[in-house]
């Protein structure tokens, strides 16, 4: 499932370093956090790389 806006992309991209190993899972927050729960690694890799262009910065932007 792809990325529907750019801080959805982020958000991914932090809950992915965390189930990496890379980043300390204290340090999420909000939806990244929520992310880390229910997302496997793999879901979180394909929302992380969507790409940003075109992309507004929040869900209900336009």
């Amino acid at each position: 499932m792809p990325a529907k806006s750019k801080a959805q992309q982020k958000a991914a991209g932090a809950a992915l370093s965390a189930k990496r190993g890379d980043t300390k899972v204290s340090e999420l927050q909000g939806a990244s956090k929520d992310m880390y729960d229910s997302m496997s690694e793999r879901e979180l890799e394909e929302m992380a790389s969507t790409s940003r262009s075109g992309k507004p910065q929040h869900v209900g932007d336009k």
